[in-house]
């Protein structure tokens, strides 16, 4: 059987931003061979093709036209190797969802990204992290097709070209290639990440994946907005790196500035720093506005657009940008901006 192929469908649900959206055409193949149908019927129609996973790190205009195409296979599974686990998770499967169950099994790795909203197809996109840790650590393979020819792939994680919220899916694979499962590295020795933030304070001696999984959960939803109740992306910019030298003399500036060296001398910033400095936090334009917790969460009020979003952001990075010379770059991609 064919998947269904729904005319006019109305996205505003399936983004996290809440922004008003209507599909030319939508459909969610449940397995691969739905998958490499609709692929080839895009292709004889000549549409124009927007893939979706969960809407979590995404901007949608007004109008996507051609065929957006969410894939919706969700089964994961285990593949013993001693102390070593691979899970294999399709594109469909939801990230926090499979964290949970699989930390609840004692499994180590994956643990500090709990609460990260989206599906595991879009994970290595921006290759997640947080609380320091990022998926190219556990990840093992990606699997995938190719969008001109259906033709299936494999790639490793040296071959994904991962970097900070970056992977060759952002680069020259971006609108080339649909994710369809990753293979994910675990262990069950304890190996617990717990030098970022206040992670540490808040475990005991003797941490399990579980415990670390819900001290992360907790701090977020602390900081950070119910996408369910306020619309917003997450982190709306990336931390930006700097040259070593232009980091000094800001440091000189603002000696309590939160920095991080990296092993290639530049140092990296916290944007949400940056944004509260020049006073934005909390600060509400129209439709959008600051998150009075999080500067670096931009959060949607309702009634707005893609392009009111755009111009909103736009002037937090120019301030920042006059008063601190440093550059921010947006985080969440612009769909159908091909």
């Amino acid at each position: 059987m064919s998947p269904r192929l729904l005319v006019g469908h109305d996205l505003t649900r399936l983004n996290t931003l809440g922004l008003p959206c209507v599909a030319d055409r939508f459909v969610a193949p449940g397995d691969e061979r739905e998958l490499q149908e609709v692929l080839k019927l895009a292709g004889h129609q000549g549409w124009p093709l927007t893939l979706l996973g969960g809407g979590s790190n995404l901007i949608l205009p007004e109008r996507l036209p051609g065929l957006v195409v969410q894939p919706a296979m969700a089964d994961w599974w285990l593949e013993e190797q001693d102390d070593t686990v691979l899970v294999h998770a399709q594109a469909g499967v939801v990230w926090h969802e499979l964290v949970m169950v699989l930390a609840r099994r004692g499994l180590w790795g994956i643990e500090n990204l709990a609460l990260i909203p989206g599906h595991c197809g879009a994970a290595p996109i921006q290759n997640i992290g947080a609380y320091g840790v990022e998926l190219r650590e556990v990840l093992d393979a990606v699997h995938l097709l190719h969008l001109d020819n259906g033709r299936e792939a494999m790639f490793t994680a040296a071959d994904c070209a991962f970097g900070y919220r970056d992977s060759i899916f952002k680069g020259s694979l971006e609108g080339r290639v649909v994710i369809t499962r990753l293979v994910l590295r675990l262990s069950r020795t304890p190996r617990p990440r717990l030098g970022y933030g206040d992670l540490a304070g808040r475990l005991g001696a003797d941490p399990t994946p579980l415990s670390v999984a819900e001290a992360v959960c907790a701090i977020r939803r602390e900081k950070l907005p119910d996408p369910a109740e306020l619309g917003n992306a997450g982190s709306f910019f990336k931390n930006p790196l700097v040259a070593g030298e232009q980091a000094a003399r800001l440091l000189a500036q603002s000696p309590d500035m939160p920095h991080f060296p990296q092993p290639d001398g530049r140092v990296k910033l916290a944007a949400g720093w940056l944004i509260d400095q020049c006073g934005l936090k909390g600060w509400r334009h129209g439709h959008f506005g600051v998150h009075d917790r999080q500067a670096l969460v931009l959060v949607h009020f309702g009634g707005g657009s893609a392009g009111e979003l755009l111009a909103f952001a736009e002037r937090i990075a120019t301030r920042v940008q006059e008063r601190f010379g440093v550059s921010l770059e947006r985080e969440p991609r612009l769909a159908g901006a091909d």
